[in-house]
């Protein structure tokens, strides 16, 4: 073979679906012919894809698991699995467009009133576009109190207060958010064109990493709400939060694997093209071993992120296979990306290259929805009935 010689990526021969291949091959072809070419400028001017999102709601991909009757597609979590994967090849940012639909759904599907389910979720497969708005500038991630306050308002509530850092909140028409009552933590559903509601971009409102528009502050200002806008029960809405975050949090880590993948593919394409001392760079065995270390990181984190895909369709032990594949993906990434540019030498480090965003979206992640620490802490309360502890007590 000669340095001339044509190369080409066999992409099945490195990494294997978990799905009928027709599925992947179909989200494959729209995120590589779509997505793919956008990706660039939605990290460099910082914007909501909502073409995009809506592209992917007219395919059936906003609504993978979302049940038929709801007018969603009725899939797995393995088959969503998969398009966040691939999607997140393609554009870590579009990808996270998506992780805040899925979340609004699924809390609404889990937990809300029949007639909040039927006239709300058949939005989404027409391309709803909604934010999980949780945060607070004085809470950060302790849910447990909050400064937004809901107070019954005769047949209905009325909702005061401000949430901040709120990703896909520069185009979100449906929010989720949490607020605190009489009987605790609550969740509602508020759309954006209610009275009372407005947005405006923070101070700290741009991150370095999954760029899909500036976080916003959502301002709600006598916000009036029908009775069954309250999703779940009265006072259980902490709970509620974090049953819908061990869904995202597979999700999330099958966008960090996608990550991952498109790392360490642009750097195999370079070292398998790029001439050095009359050899090609991957003849190089230090080089090799490199990519030997990713790509065994690569397919373990998948096994994962594939293990707690079916855990949620099990309904069993999501919070512990969800906080280790996240964890184990977003710390693979990173790495991965890393070490990608490190190959690459100065092409790495330049503007030109890819590297860098997928660089800045992998440490992004590991601290976007839900922060290693907070993974930890989640998986080390599983260990507890294992051991024979209570979940509860004893040093933090």
């Amino acid at each position: 073979m000669t340095a001339d010689t044509p190369l080409v990526i066999d992409r099945s021969q490195l990494w294997t679906d978990y799905v009928e291949p027709g599925f992947a091959a179909g989200i494959r072809r729209f995120a590589t012919e779509r997505i793919a070419p956008e990706a660039d400028r939605i990290d460099r001017e910082d914007i909501y894809p909502d073409t995009l999102v809506r592209a992917l709601a007219r395919e059936g991909y906003n609504t993978l698991p979302l049940p038929r009757d709801y007018s969603g597609q009725g899939r797995s979590y393995r088959h969503a699995a998969c398009a966040f994967e691939e999607i997140g090849h393609a554009s870590a940012a579009t990808a996270i467009c998506l992780i805040t639909i899925y979340q609004a759904q699924t809390m609404i599907r889990l937990f809300g009133e029949e007639s909040l389910k039927a006239r709300t979720l058949p939005r989404f497969a027409q391309g709803l576009i909604s934010a999980y708005a949780l945060t607070e500038a004085n809470h950060g991630s302790d849910i447990r109190s909050l400064d937004t306050k809901a107070r019954r308002d005769g047949d209905g509530w009325r909702i005061d207060g401000e949430k901040h850092f709120i990703t896909s909140g520069t185009k979100a028409e449906f929010y989720i958010i949490l607020a605190e009552t009489e009987a605790g933590v609550s969740v509602f559903a508020v759309p954006h064109d209610t009275e009372g509601v407005s947005r405006y971009k923070g101070e700290n409102s741009a991150t370095f990493g999954l760029r899909n528009g500036p976080h916003m502050n959502i301002v709600f200002d006598g916000v009036r709400l029908p009775a069954d806008h309250l999703v779940g029960t009265e006072g259980k809405g902490v709970r509620q939060a974090v049953t819908v975050l061990n869904y995202s949090r597979t999700l999330a880590g099958a966008i960090s694997l996608g990550i991952a993948r498109a790392a360490f593919e642009d750097a195999l394409a370079f070292a398998r093209d790029r001439t050095a001392f009359d050899s090609r760079v991957l003849e190089f065995q230090g080089i090799q071993w490199y990519f030997a270390d990713m790509l065994t990181e690569i397919d373990a984190a998948r096994l994962l992120i594939y293990r707690s895909a079916q855990a949620l369709d099990d309904g069993e032990q999501m919070a512990r296979w969800g906080s280790q594949a996240k964890l184990m993906a977003a710390a693979t990434a990173t790495r991965v990306a890393t070490q990608a540019a490190q190959i690459c030498g100065a092409y790495g480090i330049t503007e030109n290259a890819p590297f860098g965003r997928y660089l800045r979206d992998a440490k992004a992640y590991e601290v976007a929805g839900g922060s290693a620490e907070i993974l930890k802490n989640t998986i080390a309360k599983c260990l507890m009935p294992i051991s024979g502890l209570p979940r509860t007590g004893g040093p933090r």
